[in-house]
C-alpha cells in the first residue's frame, strides 16, 4: 500500500509537470502571425513561485531546474541562466515559507512580486553585462507586471480547482508528522 503523504506529493509533482508542459506547448504553438501589443504573463514562472510558496515540499529543487532548462532549451534563450535564476529565487522562497506562514494573501503576493521582479532585473543586467541581444526593458516590465497581476488569480484557482493551499502553523498530516 502507499503512504498517502507519498502519493499526495507525487500527484502534485505529476500536476506541476503536466501543467509547465501544457504552459511550454502552448507558448510554442503558433496560434497567430500577428504581433501581440500586451506582453503575456510568465505563466511558469508565476505557477512555480505559486507553488514553492504554497507547498515547497510537493516540488523539488531539481524538477524547477529541469523544467526551466527545458524551458531554456525551447524558447532559446541562454541555455541554464535563467533555470538558475528561477532555481536560486525559489531556494530563497523555499527558506522563508515557514516564517511566511502566518502572513495573509497580500504578504505572499508581496514576496512573490519581490522575488520575481528580482528575479527579471537579474536576467536583465546579466543579459546586458554580457551583450547578449534581447528584448528592451519596458515590454520586459510589462510582462512582469501581468505575471505579478496573474498571481492572486491562479493562487485561487489552484486552490480551488486542486486544493493547493498553504500550510498551517503547526499542522499535521494523517499520520501525525509535522508539515
Amino acid at each position: 500500500m502507499v503512504d498517502p503523504r507519498t502519493a499526495a506529493r507525487l500527484s502534485y509533482r505529476a500536476l506541476y509537470l503536466l501543467l509547465a508542459l501544457a504552459d511550454l506547448f502552448q507558448r510554442l504553438i503558433p496560434l497567430s502571425a500577428l504581433p501581440r501589443g500586451w506582453p503575456a504573463p510568465n505563466i511558469l514562472l508565476c505557477l512555480t513561485v505559486l507553488w514553492v510558496q504554497r507547498r515547497p515540499d510537493y516540488l523539488p529543487s531539481f524538477m524547477v531546474a529541469a523544467v526551466f532548462f527545458l524551458d531554456d532549451l525551447m524558447t532559446m534563450r541562454p541555455p541554464g541562466l535563467w533555470a538558475l535564476i528561477v532555481l536560486v529565487g525559489t531556494e530563497i522562497l523555499r527558506t522563508r515559507e515557514a516564517g511566511m506562514r502566518d502572513l495573509p494573501f497580500w504578504g505572499e503576493w508581496l514576496a512573490a512580486s519581490l522575488v520575481m521582479t528580482a528575479m527579471t532585473l537579474t536576467y536583465q543586467v546579466v543579459l546586458t553585462v554580457f551583450m547578449v541581444p534581447g528584448v528592451s526593458l519596458g515590454p520586459v516590465m510589462l510582462g512582469l507586471l501581468a505575471t505579478i497581476a496573474l498571481y492572486p488569480v491562479l493562487a485561487f484557482g489552484l486552490q480551488w480547482l486542486a486544493g493547493l493551499r498553504r500550510t498551517a502553523t503547526g499542522e499535521v498530516d494523517a499520520l501525525g508528522q509535522r508539515l
